[in-house]
């Protein structure tokens, strides 16, 4: 196709979204952003509590089971959000990477906050 031709034809723009539209796609995202959230302190709780005992310096003695159940919650998003009957049809490679993020940061937040906030 030569310049001309490209120059020519009209740009096609995307459907505009009706305000129903754009307000049920934002309490989508805000749903699935606080699921991601509520998994990773529910993570990083379980993770404290199966983590063993903490020592003096703030460590437990099976750390490494904390961060895969970290994992095992940003996998198993998904089937918790099939499970409560939400579309995940649309969710592309940045929202997924969103979620496990929040997933991730909170099951940071929540395990460090008890690893040094709870009496030993």
């Amino acid at each position: 196709m030569s310049e001309v031709q490209a120059a020519e034809m009209p740009v096609q723009s995307r459907k505009a979204k009706t305000r129903a539209e754009k307000q049920a796609d934002h309490i989508g995202r805000i749903q699935r952003t606080l699921i991601a959230c509520f998994i990773g302190m529910f993570a990083g709780m379980i993770a404290f509590y199966l983590g063993g005992v903490v020592d003096a310096t703030g460590h437990q003695n099976d750390g490494f089971l904390g961060i895969m159940l970290m994992l095992a919650g940003v996998v198993f998003q998904k089937y918790i959000f099939l499970l409560i009957g939400m579309d995940i049809s649309k969710l592309g490679g940045k929202d997924w990477f969103y979620q496990g993020f929040m997933t991730f940061a909170f099951w940071f937040m929540t395990w460090t906050l008890m690893l040094t906030a709870i009496p030993k």
